[in-house]
């Protein structure tokens, strides 16, 4: 799998998804900011994304996937500092 894949799977489960995909060959991390996550305990927003890998996952075609889900206004509060300073 590459990046451009992951990505589309996720956007294919969650339709407004931001995300970005880091990593290579058969272990990625992505984050993933979308509103859909509203109300959602972090396992079942992670279980939310991994259930459109399960495929790839048990074939081995896909060894890890680590998944960082945030509502937006989550990511706007954990990362307004660094739009502060310039970062």
């Amino acid at each position: 799998m590459d990046s451009a894949e992951i990505e589309q799977r996720i956007v294919n489960i969650v339709s407004d998804a931001g995300v970005e995909v880091l990593g290579a060959d058969c272990d990625f991390s992505v984050t993933v900011i979308s509103d859909q996550f509203k109300g959602l305990m972090p396992v079942k927003r992670q279980q939310m994304i991994l259930v459109g890998f399960a495929d790839v996952l048990a074939s081995g075609a896909l060894h890890a996937l680590t998944v960082k889900p945030f509502t937006l206004d989550e990511w706007n509060k954990k990362y307004s500092n660094l739009v502060q300073i310039g970062l």
